[in-house]
């Protein structure tokens, strides 16, 4: 049985300073996507020479995953267990935070002198009680080290789980698969193996069709239930697609904090404020 768009969600404007920020989910009729919590899209923007950049200094995180994919643009990336990046366009980080951690995410010293192109989307990834205080793990990739698959004029960057008997450059902890997705106009894509499976599905350049049903850009199309998908389009598009098992389980959540109860996110602000999530130190080269 194929998928349909159930109900699209639109996007809304919440800007950060100076960046231009929209929200699809949480929204006003979604919570969330099964274990797909929360998505910001930042930009598309230029920055000019002698900006600020990035507004996103140290600060922590317990209990879920951040997944960011830099379409456009640089994002230099530390944290307190001593991983450090600068990722540019095209390539993505996925970040464990577990049982806690303290990351930045700011513009490199070079971008903010120079400026240029912006666009990032962020996306936080739930995890199951069981894996909620898993030691914090890091994965950075370039564009040049994420699998592609060439589908009927459509690029699949893969990011994880497997698609066209190629596997992501991230294993997920919980067999999240995600993607980004070029497709050209008349190409068409189909995801299958969805069957019991929460698809998330953003959409966020140029506009794409669900079994006739159009879903334009700064949008989420929520899906009705189904084994298989397929995405279609008269013009060129981008989209964000992943799917993932359920998580049936109390969702509990505070800032930057994604727990089970109210006890776990009171005992999580009081371990970040103990110094037990250690320092990020800002990447400045």
């Amino acid at each position: 049985m194929m998928r349909t768009v159930k109900r699209l969600h639109p996007a809304f404007r919440d800007d950060i300073g100076d960046l231009v920020t929209r929200r699809p989910v949480p929204g006003p009729a979604i919570g969330h996507v099964g274990a797909f919590l929360f998505l910001n899209h930042h930009g598309p923007q230029t920055y000019p020479p002698n900006n600020r950049g990035l507004p996103f200094g140290p600060h922590p995180h317990r209990g879920f995953e951040t997944v960011t994919f830099i379409l456009d643009g640089e994002l230099a990336h530390t944290d307190s267990a001593g991983h450090a990046s600068i990722i540019r366009a095209g390539g993505i980080q996925w970040m464990t935070a577990g049982s806690g951690i303290v990351h930045a995410e700011v513009s490199p010293a070079d971008f903010k002198r120079d400026g240029g192109p912006m666009e990032i989307l962020q996306l936080w990834v739930n995890l199951p009680a069981r894996l909620k205080m898993t030691a914090p793990r890091y994965v950075g990739a370039q564009a040049a080290a994420i699998p592609t698959v060439a589908t009927d004029g459509a690029t699949v960057h893969l990011i994880s789980g497997d698609f066209g008997g190629t596997s992501g450059v991230v294993d997920s902890l919980t067999g999240v698969f995600l993607c980004w997705v070029e497709i050209e106009a008349g190409g068409s894509v189909t995801f299958d193996h969805l069957a019991g499976r929460e698809v998330f599905l953003y959409g966020g350049r140029g506009m794409f069709h669900v079994e006739g049903t159009a879903v334009p850009h700064f949008h989420l199309a929520e899906l009705t239930p189904g084994d298989s998908v397929t995405i279609t389009a008269d013009a060129p598009a981008l989209f964000l697609f992943g799917h993932a098992a359920p998580i049936d389980e109390t969702i509990v959540a505070h800032g930057p904090f994604v727990m089970n109860s109210e006890a776990e996110i009171r005992q999580a602000f009081l371990d970040y404020q103990a110094g037990k999530f250690g320092v990020a130190e800002i990447v400045e080269a």
